[in-house]
């Protein structure tokens, strides 16, 4: 192997590629760094808070506050949420380099995350409007943050793995 001209031995060589290794999986541990704190707990609170929200917009008929107020409070927290999470990213970017990941966490449990989780908020919704049984809503609510709780938990555990 050369390198600028220089010919390398082998054991240079697998040295060289053994620190090429060593950097992409510190990069990886990195990325795979748990949210900060503050945003873990909005994003809890933020998918705990959804499934009461999108039970008052489907409700039949109005459920504790007019149908428009729903919307309204909908729109709003998801636009506190988003507005959030580009905050902690954009410093979790600046703080380490690497942007905040989920594709660092085996498919195995971002996949039935990704399907499981709007069935999980929307379904709920969706059962209330037709039993009007706030339980539904309740148990989303609940099992929604435990989701978010045990995700994060995961990202914890395999950032502990990687460092």
């Amino acid at each position: 192997m050369e390198t600028d001209g220089v010919r390398l031995t082998p054991e240079q060589a697998r040295s060289a590629l053994a620190d090429t290794e060593h950097i992409r999986a510190a990069a990886a541990a990195l990325s795979a760094t748990p949210w900060p704190t503050w945003f873990f707990i909005t994003l809890t609170l933020y998918v705990a808070a959804l499934p009461i929200a999108y039970g008052g917009v489907m409700a039949e008929p109005d459920w504790l506050l007019p149908g428009p107020a729903w919307v309204g409070i909908t729109l709003a927290i998801t636009a506190a949420f988003g507005a959030l999470f580009a905050v902690a990213a954009k410093n979790w970017r600046n703080k380490t380099g690497v942007a905040l990941r989920l594709d660092v966490l085996p498919k195995r449990a971002t996949v039935p995350l990704a399907v499981g989780l709007p069935v999980l908020l929307v379904g709920a919704a969706f059962a209330f409007r037709v039993t009007g049984w706030p339980v539904w809503l309740i148990a989303a609510s609940l099992i929604g943050a435990a989701v978010s709780v045990g995700f994060h938990l995961a990202f914890v555990r395999l950032h502990g793995k990687t460092a």
